[in-house]
This record gives structure tokens, sequence and C-alpha cells, in this order.
């Protein structure tokens, strides 16, 4: 890729803009690159991870058990005295990481959850030796009733919530939405020239799959400005009101302002949603778990809502792809198609006449796992049986942290790298109770007010070309952030990672951006202003 012509580099994707700041920072090749463009978190949970592997273990005794006489042959595990036996190797074992943890993660699903110890072990032990499809292929079993408990402690807390809602074990969240939206195309939930819309700012991603020839939907922004505290106001939420507007995605806690939307905001959605009772929302509340007290629309709103999950950013596990899609047992994607003119709902029963004898009958969750193998190979559908397994470690393990002291650690970490630039910048951190600053968005022009006025922050976006301080700040210093323009902010702006670097690092941007500000400002003092 040419990275030599920064204007058509504007029109780029933030993630691809990315590469081209990179290559421009490595210039000097004698200083450090701090790269604060992406999220990947560089922490991660490393107990239940030491259950994971330790469990690996047991799985592996329990099936050499068969074809002893042949070498290098296991055979499946056996149900008959698996809670025996796993006491047996837990015991033998009790001194090492992560046995501890399973012992627990047993007792809590055998005495808190009222599962089945000995049918949690074996789907645990088939799972984690990847030595069948899944199955069911929407997700596991057991592992969805535990995974379910979880989404429920995170994301509905306790607000009143009816009923039951399924899962479908995903790649991540990115899989999540490719799949949601293809289902939504097949499906005739949206079709071409359907007008959506997004809470901006929102993840790039999100902005650009609408557009695309396979789906071709106008949009509308839902703006959460921030003079607003990145908050919807209500007459951007009134957009909603419109029905032309079939559908409003959104990301809560957004990206990148990483703010909660406000339980006023909350209420007043749901209001909104009594009114247009066949408006569809779908929330990626990937950043949720960086919250206390989180509540999701999904709580809020769980007859019209789609709720999207991912394990990656709160448990460091971006290489393990897993998250969930949530649908309540009642919804209106299934009233949708049950509404559709007799002639679509004829094509519908051809497309999925493979898998069921009773097309009709199939809820639009189940549709989604069949188009996720473009129906035919609905037989080979779900997600990676180990990667369940994680998972559901993963849930077990937040689920029995009852003081939460996880996430107190996650949220101090982050805290404190947005201390320590502030702190470097020079400038107060304004306290948010709705912030879970996992990304921070920095206002060019706010920030210039701050250090040198409303005079010099309007001299700058005049001389500015887009991207350009972006630019200088990777070229004079090694530090990447991204655009916020990329993500639909209204305001100039760098998105800047709170994950994915160290404490003094955040410190070291602050001064690095506080050096850049001063050296425009001696350019405006020189120039008189003009």
């Amino acid at each position: 890729m040419d990275f030599s012509n920064k204007e058509k580099l504007a029109a780029l994707s933030p993630f691809e803009l990315k590469d081209a700041l990179i290559e421009t920072a490595k210039k000097q090749g004698n200083r450090m690159l701090l790269n604060a463009g992406r999220g990947n978190p560089n922490f991660l949970t490393t107990t239940p991870r030491h259950g994971f592997f330790q469990f690996g273990l047991f799985a592996m005794s329990e099936s050499e058990r068969s074809y002893v006489y042949m070498d290098d042959i296991g055979g499946f595990p056996q149900l008959d005295g698996i809670e025996q036996r796993f006491e047996i190797f837990t015991h033998a074992n009790a001194h090492v990481p992560g046995v501890k943890f399973l012992q627990a993660a047993v007792s809590y699903v055998r005495d808190q959850l009222g599962l089945s110890a000995a049918d949690f072990l074996y789907e645990m032990c088939e799972a984690i030796l990847a030595c069948n499809y899944p199955v069911p292929d929407r997700m596991l079993r057991l592992s969805e009733k535990i995974v379910a408990e979880y989404i429920h402690r995170e994301m509905i807390g306790d607000h009143p919530f009816a009923g039951k809602f399924d899962m479908y074990a995903v790649e991540g969240g990115t899989a999540a939405m490719t799949y949601l939206f293809n289902s939504f195309r097949a499906n005739h939930i949206l079709k071409e020239g359907d007008t959506i819309a997004l809470g901006m700012p929102i993840f790039t991603p999100y902005i650009e799959i609408p557009h695309l020839d396979d789906y071709k939907l106008v949009q509308i922004a839902i703006d959460s400005p921030a003079e607003n505290n990145w908050q919807f106001t209500k007459a951007e939420l009134d957009k909603l009101l419109d029905p032309k507007v079939k559908a409003f995605f959104l990301v809560n806690p957004s990206n990148p302002p990483s703010v909660k939307i406000s339980d006023e905001n909350l209420a007043y959605i749901a209001e909104i949603v009594k009114k247009r009772p066949d408006l569809i929302i779908l929330t990626d509340d990937v950043y949720a778990t960086f919250a206390d007290n989180f509540v999701s629309l999904f709580a809020m709103c769980p007859y019209n809502t789609v709720l999207v999950y991912s394990f990656s950013k709160y448990f460091g596990a971006t290489g393990w792809r897993m998250g969930v899609v949530a649908t309540h047992e009642h919804n209106i994607l299934d009233q949708k198609i049950a509404e559709l003119p007799e002639a679509t709902k004829k094509q519908l029963d051809e497309r999925y006449s493979s898998i069921t004898t009773e097309p009709r009958k199939l809820k639009f969750i189940d549709r989604l796992v069949a188009d996720s193998r473009t129906v035919a190979l609905n037989h080979t559908a779900g997600l990676s049986t180990p990667v369940q397994v994680q998972m559901t470690m993963f849930s077990l393990f937040s689920l029995m942290d009852e003081q939460q002291n996880y996430k107190k650690a996650m949220k101090s970490i982050v805290l404190r790298r947005k201390q320590a630039l502030y702190r470097e910048l020079g400038l107060p951190m304004q306290h948010d109770p709705n912030s879970v600053r996992y990304y921070h968005l920095l206002d060019m022009e706010e920030i210039a007010t701050q250090m040198h006025g409303a005079d010099f922050a309007a001299w700058l976006l005049t001389k500015l070309k887009p991207n350009e301080a972006l630019f200088r700040l990777a070229e004079e210093t090694g530090v990447i952030l991204l655009p916020g323009r990329g993500f639909g902010t209204t305001h100039p702006s760098g998105r800047v990672s709170l994950a994915n670097l160290n404490e003094y690092d955040y410190a070291n941007i602050g001064k690095s951006i506080r050096k850049l500000a001063e050296e425009f400002y001696a350019e405006f003092k020189k120039s008189g202003g003009k």
C-alpha cells in the first residue's frame, strides 16, 4: 500500500490507517514505538486458563482408559464413574495451579447451579478433547446454561427479567455481526434500501458493513456528543420514532468514548420502544464487564433486542475468538419472520427444508446458526468445542468471584493509565460515573483550549489537514493514535486505547502530545494567530 499520500489515506478505515502511522513512526528507528491504536489488552486472567490446561490433562487420562493395548490411541471419555475419577485426579494434583479452581467450579455447577456434576465433567472432557462435533451445534447444552448465568449477572443484574434467552456461541463479536447482518438479509428482516440508525460514535466496521453491496442499507446517525458527556440527547433518540427506521445498532459502553448509556437514556429508549414495538435493537456490549452495575438494553427491552457479547477484552482473550449472540425466547425477529408474505415464507421454507421438516417453526437464532454455514453445511456448524470449554471456565471464574476482585483489578488498571496520561498532559481528568475507560477520545479542540485558550484552538483547527496531527505525532514522537472521525465523531480527535500499553507508556504519550501542542502554539504565536 502507498503510504505517501496522506489525503488519500484519510479515506481509509482507522484500522488500516494505523499501518500508515506505524510506518511513519518507524522512520525514526532509534526510539520506542508506542502503539495505543489497537484495543488488544496486555493483561489476561490466569486462573481459568490454568484450569483449562489442567482439565485437558484430566480429559487425556479419561481418553487413555480406552485402547490401552494400542500405542498413541485413545477413546471417548466414559460417563460412568467420572466424578470419582475426577476426585482422584484433583486430590493427586491439589498443589498444581488451576486444580483448586476446577474443584470449586465443579462444586459450583452442582451445588449452586443445580446441574449434574457428572454430565458437566463429561461434556467438558469431550469438548476439550475436540473428539466430536459441537452438539447441539448452536452451543453445548450445559455450557449454554452456565454462560447464560454469567450473561445474566453481567448484562441484566438485578433488573426484572421475565422468561429465558437462547444463545449461539460464535467466533467473537465480529463474527456475530457478520452472521447477524447475513441472516437479517436472508430472512427479509432487513432489505436493500431499508433505513437503520447507528449510535455514534461507534466501532468503525459497523459504519462500513451496511454500505457494502451485500446489504446497501441507508444509515442515519443517532449522535452522542462529547459536550453531552457522550450521552444521546432526547432529540437524537427521537429519530427512532420514525417508522422508516427499521433497526438501531449501537455499542454500549461506546467505542471509542467508553461511556455506558446513562440510566435516564436507557429508560427513554425503553419508552421509545413502547411506541415503536416493531423496532429492532442490536447492542454490542463487549465493554460492559468493565462497568459496575451495568444494565443492557437487552435487560430493558428483551423482546426487541439482540445482544452480542465477546469475552475478548475482559479476559484478555482476543486470540480465542469467543463470544455469544443472545435473543429472548420470544422476540421481534421471530415475529417479523412469521408476518412475512406467504410467497416469501415459501421461499424461506425451501431455504431451510434440508435441516427441518417444519421450517416455519425454526427460530431466528437457529436460522442464524444454519446461515453461518450456508444452510447446507448446518451439520458442521458450531464454535470449536475447546473454545466453548474456555468460555465456560471464564464464566465460572467470574460467577464464583462474588467479591468481584477481578473486575476491581481490571478497572484499576485502566484508571491508573488514564490518570498517568492526564498527569503528563498537565490537564485535569474529569470524573464521569458512566465512563469505563477502556478507550479514551482526546478531543483536539478541547485539549488545545484547555492548554492555550479558545483562540489557539480555533487557529489550530483551521490549519490542520485531516489526520495531520496524528501523523506528526507518529513521526516526531513514535506515538500511534487512531482518528476519532473514523468512528463517527464530529470533532477532530484521537482514540487512545488504555488497554494495551503499560502505565509509564501512557505517561510518555501524555508528554508527547503536550510537546506537539507546544510546537503548534509556537507557530500560532509566531504567526500572530493568522
